[in-house]
């Protein structure tokens, strides 16, 4: 992406008071960009504001709600006016309800696709109509492993995550179609230590935990920074993510039994849930306290994963694979010549294929 190199990266991030967001935000700043930061509750994002310009970057806070539309428009129009033109968009506010689905209310499907889904399509929009008419920029949306695979109890997160996926691969064909500078990416991650376990609308029994293995935030923006920079359709963060979508791909059938069997403790601690502590499906918690980018779970979150720097450095490394590969074939090639042990390939790949479905049937 070209900008005008005499001036900072503008970067706009929503859901930055706090958790991915606001790591983000830290991640950014140490680049020197400038930083839009919004998110609806004032302290976090006050809190954001100062963590930013203490490391010597600019930022402004835009209060919003970005289930309104309007006020999605509006961010986007303060950010631009305040900072400069938007090089990087990054959709990442979401909300959620810990609970079966027979305890779910209309309301609360409706608020979380709200936010977590539309949320994104508006952001998405109001980056477009800054980015397009100059041909350039990026939008990034921060996904998940669920955008692939639904769990149990999350059902309104799950389904907006999905939807989330569909709406990036139209925009996507499009943009594409239209041969724009525009570039999206869509960043799947694993589970997280944030503090939204600890303010999420639940009606679990006991408090809401991330699925282990559990990964720092910091994780998260390491991966964001890295999609800012990389026309990359997709980033995979953490090999529990790399697992369920491609297990989900294989098998998805062997993911309902086991989540059926394990979804239910893994997402809960062994301590009770308060079921009349406040939450944030509606109203934000942190507009009386700064909560910060991690959650409780700090001596159990891991602070890398090795699978993002493979991620990061795949094609280097597909390189390399490349040339191994290719000598190793040639050079079996030429023992099964000289052995007259060569066998036709689409034979041999048939009988590969009854044999894996004779060990692996399609269950009924």
């Amino acid at each position: 992406m070209k900008r005008e190199a005499d001036r900072p990266r503008v970067v706009v991030i929503t859901g930055a008071s706090a958790g991915v967001g606001r790591a983000t935000a830290l991640a950014f700043a140490r680049q020197g960009a400038s930083i839009a930061l919004v998110a609806r509750g004032w302290e976090g994002l006050e809190g954001a504001r100062r963590e930013v310009e203490a490391l010597g970057a600019k930022a402004i806070v835009v209060p919003t709600d970005v289930a309104d539309a309007v006020q999605v428009e509006g961010a986007a129009a303060i950010a631009e006016r305040e900072l400069g033109p938007i090089d990087v968009w990054v959709n990442n506010a979401m909300s959620s309800v810990f609970s079966p689905v027979r305890e779910m209310s209309a309301e609360d499907y409706r608020r979380v696709t709200d936010v977590t889904y539309l949320g994104y399509v508006y952001g998405t929009l109001a980056a477009l109509r800054r980015m397009l008419p100059r041909d350039r920029g990026k939008i990034i949306f921060v996904g998940s492993a669920l955008a692939y695979r639904g769990i149990p109890l999350q059902s309104a997160y799950c389904g907006a995550k999905h939807a989330v996926q569909g709406f990036f691969d139209s925009l996507r064909t499009e943009l594409i179609h239209d041969r724009s500078g525009v570039q999206i990416t869509m960043v799947q991650m694993p589970a997280l230590n944030t503090p939204q376990f600890r303010w999420v609308k639940s009606r679990l029994p006991n408090k809401a935990q991330p699925v282990p293995p559990i990964h720092q935030p910091e994780v998260a923006a390491d991966a964001i920074l890295f999609a800012a920079d990389h026309d990359r359709r997709e980033v995979w963060v953490g090999w529990p993510t790399v697992l369920a979508i491609v297990g989900n791909r294989i098998a998805p059938w062997f993911a309902d039994r086991k989540l059926a069997k394990s979804g239910f403790s893994s997402q809960q601690q062994a301590e009770p849930e308060d079921p009349h502590r406040r939450h944030n499906l509606w109203d934000p918690v942190d507009d009386d306290e700064d909560h910060g980018a991690h959650g409780v779970f700090d001596h159990r979150a891991q602070a890398g994963t090795s699978q993002l720097w493979f991620a990061k450095n795949r094609n280097a490394l597909s390189v390399g694979a490349a040339l191994l590969a290719g000598g190793a074939a040639a050079a079996l090639g030429a023992i099964a010549q000289r052995n007259g042990d060569v066998d036709d390939e689409d034979a041999r790949f048939e009988a590969d294929l009854a044999e894996l479905e004779e060990r692996h049937p399609m269950p009924d």
